[in-house]
């Protein structure tokens, strides 16, 4: 017990280190931007090639954490982020940095099926839950306070921050190489999962298929509001990298705290549709919100409570999924990670596009993707065998 408890401490600390590195960009954009003469559709591609790539590796490096093992993806992942991180920090021009961001992506592709592979395979039925909302809640933790290291960060120089991600995120690939053992695969997850399709087709069975769809448009809704958001209050309110930093930062500790304390007990009491349903609910409403506030308080508000819709959906999708995938849990987590890049994809191009004519388009836009989402779960009907 102790020996999982490090190992899942370990596994958690990687990906909170990863995803601060995916953040970082979002409070030096502004700067970039006036550096480089970029419009709000060019940042949107830069962001969007993180993601492409991500699309494109993910379900092969999925197919492989299930055939070659998770610890030897999890390792080549870190690794390779940490070169991505050194890069952009060190590149002067839109190529490299496009570069940088594709490597990013193939690291965020190695790492997030082999651990949530992992995890699932340490873990059992009743205690899984509870690790999902930790995991959840390192990568939010991590992509949230992101902005808020690399706000803090920016001001001693704009490219401080990334390489301090890359010597984070070598010293993860080091430790992890030292101290990850190949996890046993869990015979209860074969055992408990219903019978399905094989293969690639799985997909479209409907107790996949929404769920997918769901994380699309939780992940376009997440992707149109944080992208832009750093934009947004520069652009509406004159908002600093410090104010920014600060705004995401207490988001990002609102939002984990809320993952921690509440998500193993309302999935308990309401079960994993009903909370996404609700999640969806609550971030909809507040991402529409978003463009009628003023105040600095008020943002603020939004911002911490926007955060915890969005943190809440996302273990309780990961859990759902978990437990209908049998033994091929990192094909499932690369499904996972391909459906969010999708999101990505899409949410920071469009959303760049809609910026360019009006800044609040692109909220506007996630608020109904969101309600397009809540609709979907009307119909979602939960396995009778899980």
């Amino acid at each position: 017990m102790k020996e999982q408890r490090v190992t899942l401490g370990l596994l958690l600390t990687n990906l909170f280190i990863a995803f601060i590195g995916i953040g970082l960009i979002i409070p030096v954009l502004p700067t970039l931007m006036n550096e480089l003469q970029l419009s709000g559709q060019v940042i949107g591609y830069l962001t969007a090639a993180f993601a492409v790539t991500q699309l494109i590796f993910s379900p092969l490096a999925g197919r492989a954490a299930d055939k070659y093992g998770r610890k030897i993806m999890i390792v080549l992942g870190l690794f390779i982020f940490g070169a991505s991180e050194f890069l952009f920090g060190l590149g002067k021009t839109i190529e490299v940095l496009f570069i940088s961001r594709i490597l990013g992506g193939i690291s965020a592709a190695f790492i997030m099926p082999a651990v949530t592979a992992f995890i699932a395979d340490i873990t059992t039925m009743e205690t899984r839950p509870k690790a999902l909302g930790y995991m959840s809640a390192a990568i939010s933790t991590g992509f949230i306070i992101g902005p808020g290291i690399g706000g803090f960060l920016a001001d001693i120089g704009t490219r401080v921050p990334f390489f301090f991600a890359g010597g984070l995120g070598t010293f993860a690939g080091i430790l992890s190489l030292i101290l990850l053992r190949e996890p046993e695969r869990n015979v209860e997850n074969i055992e408990n999962a219903p019978v399905q399709q094989s293969g690639f087709k799985r997909v479209f069975a409907p107790m996949y298929f929404i769920a997918f769809i769901l994380i699309f448009v939780a992940s376009f809704g997440l992707a149109a509001f944080e992208s832009f958001f750093s934009l947004f209050v520069d652009h509406k309110f004159g908002f600093t990298p410090m104010d920014i930093a600060i705004i995401i930062t207490g988001g990002a500790i609102f939002g984990a705290a809320a993952q921690i304390l509440l998500f193993d007990r309302l999935t308990r009491k309401w079960g994993e549709i009903k909370l996404i349903r609700y999640s969806l609910i609550l971030s909809a409403i507040l991402v529409f919100l978003m463009t009628f506030v003023h105040s600095y308080f008020a943002i603020l508000l939004t911002t911490f409570i926007v955060f915890v819709g969005f943190d809440l959906f996302r273990p309780a999708v990961t859990s759902y999924l978990s437990k209908i995938a049998g033994n091929e849990q990192g094909f499932v987590g690369g499904m996972n990670s391909m459906f969010t890049s999708l999101a990505n994809i899409f949410g920071p191009i469009l959303g760049g596009r809609l910026f360019d004519i009006d800044i609040n388009y692109p909220y506007y836009f996630a608020a109904v993707v969101l309600a397009f989402g809540i609709l979907l779960t009307l119909i979602w009907k939960k396995p009778s065998s899980i």
